[in-house]
């Protein structure tokens, strides 16, 4: 499990479109890596469609964006398509990102119990450490940009 202080694996895997993905691509910037559930569930899509629509807000304060689920290629190209995302979104398949950061367990709905993604966002400094992880109780969905930008500080806050 990915925790704050640890280098962030150089390979995070590949998006959208089978490109690979590696953590060098972001040199120079603050990398927002935003793990959820699923494509185009409302809570995702209020998520996803928050990051887009602060996109500008989070780029000048030096970050960029980059979205992970373990839904395939062809589901993050219509996601993406549909609600026009300006970043990429990882096809983590092979469920080794998700596993990798800590972020897939045992879930319960309706007293259903179940294996998924704990929605969780790793912010990653210009050098790939990680310096700030907001945990799934903690994330608002419609407001998660706003959680981005307003810190005064690294912390964690789950």
């Amino acid at each position: 499990m990915i925790q704050i202080g640890d280098k962030a694996p150089e390979v995070l895997g590949h998006d959208e479109n089978g490109n690979e993905i590696r953590l060098s691509d972001f040199k120079g910037k603050k990398l927002v890596l935003y793990f959820y559930p699923k494509d185009m569930t409302s809570g995702c899509t209020a998520e996803a469609c928050n990051l887009r629509d602060n996109i500008g807000a989070l780029e000048a304060q030096g970050f960029a964006v980059l979205g992970a689920s373990v839904d395939d290629a062809k589901s993050h190209q219509r996601f993406i398509a549909k609600h026009e995302l300006p970043f990429h979104l990882i096809a983590d398949t092979d469920k080794q990102l998700v596993e990798q950061f800590g972020v897939w367990g045992e879930k319960s709905m309706y007293g259903r119990k179940y294996f998924g993604t704990f929605r969780t966002t790793f912010i990653i400094n210009e050098e790939g450490i990680v310096e700030r992880i907001i945990g799934p109780k903690k994330i608002k969905t419609k407001d998660h940009a706003k959680q981005i930008l307003e810190v005064g500080g690294w912390r964690l806050e789950i």
